[in-house]
């Protein structure tokens, strides 16, 4: 069995796009393989975005990111969900990762000289990407560059990895039984926690 947190980083609260559906899709199929799931909407955030420095290293972060950063504390596998705008992902996502992702919480409050990669260390990933461009043209023409500078730049950094990923393109024009396929693809990942 393992601790699953998925993060839904698809900004609208208000509306459900194929991003709720993978989500979803993910968790379902978890659940059914015994697997514990815990849900971070950001969307549902109240949080401010950092503007300096010194908030980033010094200043409490909101009682939000505090419920949140419980739940990535005790998660040992995160699904991390998004759409791709403007060739990454949602600015409120960057947001909600600069806010939980502080110094203090990385190193388990440990001070300015321990390693970034305590707090997450051992901790596995699959980043899901949603998009309306080929996932080919992404990867190949685009260099997948927010996905890299996900994994390598955030992921890496806090001492998680494997870093997997699933790239689902061309999501306007897909017909339902694409859509099918993918979930019942997300559902299969989702019980092999992976």
């Amino acid at each position: 069995m393992t601790r699953i947190v998925i993060i839904q980083g698809h900004p609208a609260l208000e509306s459900r796009h194929f991003c709720h559906a993978v989500a979803d899709a993910y968790a379902q199929g978890a659940a059914e393989a015994g697997h514990e799931v815990r849900f971070v909407s950001v969307a549902g955030l109240e949080f401010p975005l950092l503007r300096s420095k010194s908030d980033w290293e010094g200043a409490p972060p909101p009682p939000a990111i505090v419920d949140a950063q419980q739940s990535l504390a005790w998660a040992e596998h995160f699904v991390i969900v998004y759409p791709l705008w403007l060739g990454g992902m949602p600015a409120l996502l960057k947001g909600f990762m600069e806010q939980a992702f502080r110094p203090a919480f990385m190193t388990g409050g440990a001070g300015p000289k321990a390693s970034w990669k305590t707090a997450l260390k051992g901790r596995s990933s699959r980043i899901i990407i949603t998009m309306g461009m080929p996932a080919f043209a992404y990867r190949w023409y685009f260099g997948a560059h927010s996905l890299k500078s996900l994994k390598r730049s955030i992921l890496s950094l806090v001492g998680i990895g494997p870093n997997r990923h699933t790239l689902i393109g061309m999501i306007e024009g897909m017909s339902d039984a694409k859509r099918k396929a993918w979930l019942g693809a997300i559902r299969r990942l989702g019980a092999k926690a992976r």
